[in-house]
């Protein structure tokens, strides 16, 4: 379900004990930031915010970073890697974390609006983003699963992405949460992008189409006055059951909470939400009061709330614990390597990668361009013995077709691999 996802699986996502090595953790700053500097370039912030929405991007990502692919820290030292990589930058920034960071998001996200020039607009929509994604997590959808990880990724175009996670204390597994503003139409109705973990059985969702009658009837409850919602659901909570349950055609508990947050309700009834994002949007609805609505509806009006989870993989250089393999630091070494745009810097490079065994071919990309600092393509030249006009003139047509004259800026090439001694 979701943005930008063709389909569906499910994952464990088990919580595991200790932290990333300092060593390990260091380099999984330094690729991030490299792999998150190519990605901007080639594909700017707004395509780079939507994969880091995408679950089976992510995973991979991680898994290059060199972190386990199903633990709980797959999550929290991944994105705490990209809050680390990404600090400086102002067209892109991640704030949040896990723990007791996450309660710092707002001051973060006003931090970088001063830092950066930030509109106040701008501030306030992503205060906003970041309040209802976790109030969307925590009470719309109640999983078992107890957010204590909220990071928030977003550039100066007001894109953002909002990765997350709960933990179940009870079953020892981690859920992810996913939300990307491309193509958001709302808070409510199937947001994510994803939601990954182990499905739970009877986990009440207020954001599947299946509860658009439930969340009706709540803005309905509550704009009716507090003191008849008080009864019913008093009424509810001392044991009542439906009368299809009374007829034994549908067995069912209406496990009703035992404490509801009245005074928020009271400032719900003052407010007179007009739709369901609004009524959740009130400080204090919670999932106590969002579960009450939802039960208290179910029996006052047959509007029944969906009870179906929503819930919806790749190595490079191994896991921190060994799992399927070790790290491979002369690997991992290598490929946060950052070729220099020079002859001095690069032609040790393609050497040594001639002489080795297990590269078949190698692709650069950049330094084509016309400009002083453009030196790829002289350095190139001077290692072969052969080229392909034909693969240059190729793709100057098909660039032609998107960027009109300024393909005749670039000097695309290819040429056999066989460098000579």
């Amino acid at each position: 379900m979701g943005i930008g996802v063709s389909r569906t699986g499910i994952t464990d996502l088990p919580l595991h004990n200790g932290t990333a090595p300092r060593w390990l953790f260091n380099r999984i700053v330094k690729l991030a930031g490299a792999i998150s500097d190519v990605m901007v370039l080639e594909c700017g912030s707004e395509e780079y915010l939507r994969r880091l929405a995408d679950p089976f991007w992510f995973q991979a990502f991680s898994c290059v970073l060199g972190f386990d692919w199903h633990s709980s820290g797959t999550t929290t030292v991944t994105c705490g890697a990209l809050k680390k990589a990404l600090e400086g930058r102002k067209d892109l920034v991640v704030v949040g974390g896990k723990g007791k960071v996450s309660l710092r998001t707002p001051e973060e996200i006003a931090f970088h609006a001063d830092l950066n020039d930030i509109s106040e607009e701008h501030q306030d929509r992503l205060v906003y983003v970041s309040r209802m994604c976790a109030k969307v997590d925590n009470a719309a959808i109640q999983d078992g699963h107890r957010l204590y990880h909220h990071a928030l990724a977003f550039d100066d175009r007001g894109n953002w992405t909002v990765i997350q996670q709960g933990m179940s204390d009870l079953a020892g597994y981690a859920r992810r949460y996913q939300w990307s503003s491309r193509d958001l139409s709302g808070f409510i109705e199937e947001p994510h992008t994803c939601i990954l973990g182990n499905r739970v059985d009877g986990t009440l969702d207020m954001t599947s189409p299946l509860s658009l009658e439930s969340r009706k009837v709540a803005v309905d409850l509550v704009n009716d006055g507090v003191g008849k919602l008080e009864k019913e659901i008093l009424r509810v909570a001392k044991g009542q059951t439906t009368i299809d349950e009374w007829c034994g055609l549908r067995p069912k508990k209406l496990d009703m909470p035992r404490t509801v947050n009245w005074r928020a309700l009271r400032a719900a009834y003052e407010f007179q939400p007009s739709n369901y994002e609004e009524l959740l949007a009130i400080r204090g609805v919670g999932p106590s009061a969002v579960r009450a609505l939802a039960l208290t509806g179910e029996l006052i009006y047959g509007a029944g709330p969906s009870w179906n989870d929503p819930v919806k993989f790749s190595f490079a250089v191994g896991g921190k614990d060994g799992v399927p393999y070790p790290v491979d630091r002369k690997a991992m070494d290598q490929a946060i390597e950052l070729v220099p745009d020079d002859p001095v810097g690069m032609r040790p490079l393609l050497e040594r990668l001639r002489d080795d065994a297990r590269v078949d071919a190698v692709l650069l990309t950049g330094g084509t361009g016309l400009s002083s600092r453009d030196q790829t393509f002289e350095t190139v030249t001077a290692l072969i013995t052969k080229q392909l006009p034909g693969y240059g003139e190729l793709f100057r047509m098909l660039s032609y077709q998107e960027i009109g004259a300024a393909a005749m800026l670039s000097r695309p090439m290819r040429a056999p691999w066989q460098l000579p001694a």
